[in-house]
């Protein structure tokens, strides 16, 4: 079954089940996420690619929430704007950002301030080399879900991933903190290759950047 939905002043016609996300991108409209990966379940936590529909308060999250018939909605009105600017500021005052391009990308997008919100805690790790294959730096780390979606049901099936800690010093972590080779984890590298910032990283990569060889 079809439905048609505005977008930006655009009509679009997709099937029924389709989310925002995709309907937008066929009228060719981007919408910027984060947590989102096309291969993985759609998490809905970071939030950034939330838009304005018309007749609803709140904000939609596009990666999950699906068209209907006759929604008008915007993906770029100053409240979606201004909601993205606060996300990423907000980021860049508590992680580490510099290896994650497509963020830096955005806040330049979205003209933000990283200073805005200075001063308080930081996110910091120690950085974990426990394993031959990779590294685990934790302060890079957006808590996007996923190198923990990958190695869950979506992909690998191997669960040697998963979130520790609370609140502010919640981090992605292994079942009772065992180094990796203690775990269920095969080393597919499928978590280093979902990872948007640099937190899972080759360690042979990690090893010339560093200069430790």
């Amino acid at each position: 079954m079809s439905i048609t939905l505005t977008i930006d002043g655009q009509k679009v016609t997709v099937e029924e089940g389709t989310t925002l996300l995709n309907a937008a991108a066929e009228v060719g409209v981007s919408i910027p996420t984060i947590c989102y990966h096309p291969s993985l379940t759609p998490p809905a936590v970071c939030r950034l690619c939330s838009v304005e529909v018309e007749g609803r308060r709140n904000l939609q999250p596009a990666c999950v929430v699906p068209a209907a018939e006759g929604l008008v909605v915007h993906t770029n009105s100053d409240r979606v704007r201004t909601a993205r600017r606060v996300i990423l500021e907000l980021l860049a005052s508590t992680v580490d950002l510099h290896e994650a391009p497509e963020i830096q990308a955005m806040l330049e997008t979205y003209q933000c301030n990283p200073a805005r919100f200075s001063g308080g805690a930081v996110r910091r790790f120690e950085v974990l080399v426990d394993n031959p294959f990779y590294v685990r730096d934790y302060s890079q780390c957006v808590m996007c879900w996923r190198c923990i979606q990958v190695c869950a049901d979506d992909v690998q099936y191997t669960y040697a991933l998963t979130w520790g800690g609370r609140g502010f010093h919640s981090r992605v972590a292994t079942y009772f903190e065992e180094d990796m080779p203690d775990t269920t984890c095969v080393f597919c590298g499928n978590c280093v290759g979902v990872c948007p910032t640099g937190a899972l990283k080759g360690l042979v990569e990690w090893k010339e950047e560093h200069e430790q060889y």
